[in-house]
């Protein structure tokens, strides 16, 4: 069985979700990305403030790191409801903290960490970091062309495999489960490289990839590890 990651993402699959709301979910998760890109940019300057805490004192500010997280789960309800999976209607709550919502995330604590790790986690991540500009958006470019200005760009794996999820949703009234299952998965790897990233966990995100909506194994010392569903 697989080892568990600090950071635990879970979704439960609504069976009654609508075959075409998800079509203006772009639309109705607007003020989401408005509020969250103050949010963001309070991430960047907690970032700063816990690198340096580490840098000399091994230890993660535990208001800074319980915002963060809060950060990461925000992000993953609005992921779930939209583009990411459209696997509930339920709209996402404007809150960092845990709720009883159908997408849950969270990450245990570090007491301690390596001070000096730090300094290359950035560099060790670059090989997840080419995994991930795959699966999430990605902008390539804008050209001048003859007629204009053309933007275009790629679509990540997530949203693509999340599209084709919703049409056959659309189409069939049933979200294929072995689809979502794989799009957890993807879900799974982009977050646990996520908090890599943002110094919370000193241990590297494993190239596995988790399927399904409840983690492989339930960390057993995790302060606030998520609780069962039904």
């Amino acid at each position: 069985m697989s080892s568990a990651y600090p950071l635990r993402l879970e979704g439960k699959l609504d069976p009654t979700t609508s075959r075409w709301l998800w079509i203006i979910k772009w639309l109705l998760v607007l003020p989401h990305g408005f509020v969250l890109i103050f949010v963001y940019l309070c991430s960047v300057l907690t970032w700063v403030v816990a690198f340096f805490a580490i840098l000399f004192t091994g230890r993660y500010p535990r208001g800074l790191f319980n915002y963060n997280v809060g950060v990461l789960r925000w992000s993953w309800r609005v992921s779930f409801y939209s583009s990411g999976a459209f696997a509930t209607d339920e709209y996402p709550p404007f809150t960092l903290e845990d709720t009883n919502y159908p997408a849950r995330l969270d990450v245990a604590y570090p007491e301690h960490l390596n001070r000096w790790l730090v300094l290359v986690k950035w560099l060790l991540a670059v090989p997840h970091l080419l995994i991930v500009a795959l699966l999430v958006d990605v902008t390539v470019s804008s050209s001048m062309q003859q007629n204009g200005w053309a933007s275009w760009g790629t679509w990540g794996l997530i949203s693509i495999l999340a599209l084709v999820a919703a049409v056959m949703l659309a189409f069939s009234s049933a979200y294929p489960r072995g689809l979502f299952d794989l799009l957890m998965g993807l879900n799974r790897w982009v977050y646990r490289v996520w908090a890599y990233m943002m110094l919370m966990t000193d241990e590297y995100p494993p190239f596995r990839l988790d399927r399904g909506g409840a983690e492989p194994t339930t960390p057993q010392d995790s302060p606030k590890a998520l609780q069962d569903r039904p």
